[in-house]
């Protein structure tokens, strides 16, 4: 039936976006104290491995939807706790530095995704 396929697709987007929300929501819990820039790393290649391994089962988006995506929700999680790995006495600068740090992340989350795909396809 022709309906089929465009429901099939929502609830598949609709599942990748209920557990990006969470990982960030858990992310956000977990950065309520602070955050290094290699903790803040690890949850960035945890939520890559997450939306890269939801992504590779989903057959109704092309390659660049998957990808996109991905750095969305990379760009989500940043929004949401990279403040919390600043310290207090430079937050000033990095009010200033921010969009360039962000920009500098999204691409590498770009490459680690071409590096993710066949660890994640292995198992």
């Amino acid at each position: 039936m022709i309906a089929e396929a465009p429901i099939a697709a929502a609830e598949e987007r609709v599942g990748l976006l209920d557990k990006i929300a969470a990982f960030v929501s858990a992310a956000r819990a977990v950065a309520a104290d602070g955050l290094t820039w290699a903790e803040f790393g690890e949850l960035m290649v945890g939520l890559l491995r997450l939306v890269v391994a939801v992504l590779d089962t989903v057959t109704t988006l092309t390659g660049e939807q998957k990808k996109a995506l991905a750095l969305e929700a990379v760009g989500d999680l940043f929004d949401a706790v990279a403040d919390r790995a600043v310290p207090l006495a430079v937050y000033p600068l990095w009010l200033l530095a921010k969009p360039a740090v962000r920009s500098l992340v999204l691409a590498l989350a770009s490459g680690a995704i071409e590096q993710l795909l066949p660890l994640v396809r292995s198992k």
